[in-house]
């Protein structure tokens, strides 16, 4: 099956340790998806987010840098796993987060992207401005 990589830019009004520690806090992000969450903070461990919807693993962890890790939907086929990164760029008003999702199989693609978007960026912009 052929496999899709998306890229998108986002930017925040909040530091880029605020945004980091939303992304790797188990409670924080929790807080903004609405799904338990358990993330380790340890290179090689596991994440499950989303009330076990995503699951994968940390493969580089640079605080408040870069978080590149392993990702797979509970919905997608065994054997598709993609590889997810965020990077963080600091701005004058907050932060801006480069990230890209690597061999998102086809027909998931549309889904995938526009969720990042609709369960990730938009809530937690919303989380970060009441901070």
């Amino acid at each position: 099956m052929k496999k899709n990589d998306i890229k998108q830019k986002v930017s925040f009004n909040a530091s880029a340790h605020d945004v980091y520690e939303a992304l790797m806090d188990s409670k924080k992000h929790a807080k903004f998806t609405g799904g338990p969450a358990k993330i380790s903070r340890k290179i090689g461990g596991k994440f499950s987010v989303y009330d076990g919807y995503a699951a994968g693993k940390n493969l580089e962890l640079m605080p408040d840098e870069k978080i590149v890790q392993t990702w797979r939907a509970s919905d997608w086929d065994e054997e598709d796993i993609s590889e997810i990164s965020f990077t963080f760029t600091p701005t004058k008003t907050g932060c801006t987060v480069i990230f890209t999702q690597k061999n998102v199989p086809s027909k998931h693609l549309s889904a995938i992207k526009q969720g990042w978007i609709d369960y990730y960026w938009m809530p937690m912009k919303k989380m970060l401005e009441i901070h």
